[in-house]
């Protein structure tokens, strides 16, 4: 589980692609701290694990469902990725609770300055997803813990702060940049939850 909020900018070295998945290896040193095999770092918002480290990086393996759901096969040994290790439970949560599971990928439409020096960005993301999106609800993007600020049937904005812009890839990403992303946990399990009551009442109303 995660927070949403970034502790550090990677930059992956270099990809093994395989018949079935990849590694990545990744530089990188706060997250590596207090790092050991097996533990969890979120990678653009994605939860992966540690397969192997040294002082300057560390490795993670990709199977197909992951390259599946994320925009992942698009990326280059060079890019920069957001990093966040797992939470501890004495932790404060800065940001929302995130699981590192990616729903779907977005697209980012629009990222206009604000005269305050922040941005106004607008994500596109597939109809599927904007049900479980709500205004002044949190998202994940990109495993960035964010508050959205408008929607409408296809897209949702947000406005970012000049230290989202100079902490995360956000402030490297521009229009058409593709983005990962995690609705709100609680929206999914509310819906769970009453979908076998709305199918109970829609048949007692029709019959």
């Amino acid at each position: 589980m995660f927070t949403g909020i970034v502790e550090e900018l990677g930059s992956i070295t270099a990809i093994d692609w395989k018949s079935e998945g990849a590694r990545f290896h990744i530089q990188a040193s706060k997250v590596l701290s207090d790092a050991k095999q097996g533990d969890s770092i979120s990678v653009n918002g994605c939860c992966l694990t540690i397969v192997d480290h040294h002082a300057q990086g560390w490795c993670c393996d990709l199977v197909e469902e992951t390259l599946n759901r994320t925009y992942f096969r698009t990326l280059q040994a060079g890019d920069h990725v957001n990093l966040e290790r797992a939470i501890k439970y004495q932790d404060r949560l800065g940001g929302h609770l995130v699981q590192g599971h990616i729903d779907e990928i977005g697209q980012m439409t629009c990222k206009k300055p604000l005269k305050d020096g922040s941005w106004w960005v607008t994500i596109q993301a597939p109809p599927s997803l904007m049900r479980y999106i709500v205004h002044k609800g949190s998202i994940a993007i990109d495993g960035v813990s964010l508050t959205v600020a408008e929607i409408d049937h296809h897209h949702f904005s947000f406005a970012m702060i000049p230290h989202t812009a100079q902490a995360t890839t956000f402030g490297i990403k521009g229009v058409g940049s593709l983005v990962n992303l995690e609705v709100d946990l609680m929206a999914k399990y509310i819906e769970r939850l009453i979908t076998p009551y709305q199918t109970d009442y829609s048949a007692r109303t029709t019959s």
